[in-house]
Parts: C-alpha cells; sequence; structure tokens
C-alpha cells in the first residue's frame, strides 16, 4: 500500500495573499474583495424566456435589463444580449455553478467564473473624481443599480454602481495587480 500524500493548501486573494488588501487614501477605500462566487448564465436559442424565469427564481426579482444589476443575496448582471453574470458570497453559495445549472435545467449555458474575475470594491465621497481618471463613465448618468462594461488600464472590466459611494470594480483575475495599480494610482492622483 503507498503512502498518502496530504498537502496544506491555502487560499490566496487574487493579488496574492491569504488576507484581502486595503488601501485607503483621503476619502476612498479600495478593498480587494475575494469572498464571492461567479457564474455566467447564456440562454440557449429558444428559450430565453424559461432562462430570465430560472434567473427570476434565483435572485428574487426580474433577469436584469441592459446595463443594469439586480438581487439580493445572489446578485445577477446583463453582460450581453440574453446572457448574464451571477455573483453571490462564497461562504454562503459556494456551488453557485450548481445552483444556476439546476435551475436553468438544458435552457441556458453555465459557467463556473468564481476563479476568472476578482473584484475590488470603491468605497467614499467623491468616487466620480477617480472613476473618470480610470474609465469613461458619465458619473452624472451613472446610478443605483447600473453596470457598464468598460475598459481600464487595458482590461475588460465590468463596473457596478451600489450607490453613489460604493462602485465594485470587476476585472480578469490574472490582471489584479495592473488592475490594483491603476485603481491606487487613480485614486492617488484625485486625492
Amino acid at each position: 500500500m503507498g503512502s498518502v500524500c496530504v498537502h496544506n493548501l491555502d487560499a490566496i486573494t487574487a493579488l496574492g495573499s491569504t488576507v484581502p488588501r486595503v488601501d485607503q487614501h483621503g476619502p476612498i477605500k479600495l478593498i480587494e474583495e475575494p469572498s464571492f462566487a461567479m457564474a455566467t448564465i447564456a440562454a440557449r436559442k429558444n428559450s430565453e424566456r424559461a432562462t430570465k424565469l430560472a434567473i427570476r427564481r434565483i435572485i428574487g426579482s426580474p433577469a436584469p435589463k441592459p446595463e443594469r444589476f439586480s438581487g439580493g443575496t445572489v446578485t445577477a448582471f446583463w453582460i450581453g444580449p440574453d446572457q448574464w453574470m451571477l455573483e453571490a458570497p462564497y461562504n454562503s453559495h459556494q456551488m453557485l455553478f450548481d445552483l444556476a445549472k439546476l435551475e436553468v435545467k438544458d435552457n441556458a449555458s453555465v459557467t463556473e467564473q468564481s476563479d476568472g474575475w476578482c473584484r475590488f470594491d470603491m468605497i467614499g465621497a467623491g468616487l466620480a473624481a477617480v472613476i473618470e481618471l480610470l474609465c469613461p463613465i458619465n458619473m452624472n448618468k451613472f446610478k443605483s443599480g447600473h453596470i457598464i462594461r468598460t475598459s481600464i488600464d487595458h482590461l475588460g472590466c465590468f463596473v457596478l454602481c451600489r450607490n453613489l459611494e460604493h462602485l465594485s470594480l470587476i476585472g480578469p483575475r490574472s490582471s489584479a495587480q495592473s488592475l490594483h495599480h491603476a485603481m491606487v494610482t487613480a485614486i492617488k492622483s484625485a486625492y
């Protein structure tokens, strides 16, 4: 009988630490948020209505329209025609992919996204001064419940307006260091 090899593996954040990074400069706090599960849902041909009904069951509100997000503990945001990204706290929804797959059945394709994206929350008064340095978002029209897909430091990202003093920036995990550097630089430039 062979020996058993046991590994002690520690989860690391997108920025390579065992604890989330928090930066504070002036009135703005930038928080690395590694504790969210993510999955995408893409409706299959002729199953758009059934997919939207499944999303409603998952998030507790109608499937979001273009440039919007909605939900409660599980949130969905629109990422393209008949396509949505789901996000939920990892501690209560580690199996978000399985939940989504169970609900949509064969009406949609579901893809696990938790390890593909990183999320940073920017919190504080005066976020417009920072965001307008990062990407072409008109903060005068950007309100709670809005989401925009944009480019930040040449990276395709999503920016969610949770409220005017709380934005979530979601970008590719493989470029987390670059995205973080761009955000910190913008915060320091603005304040």
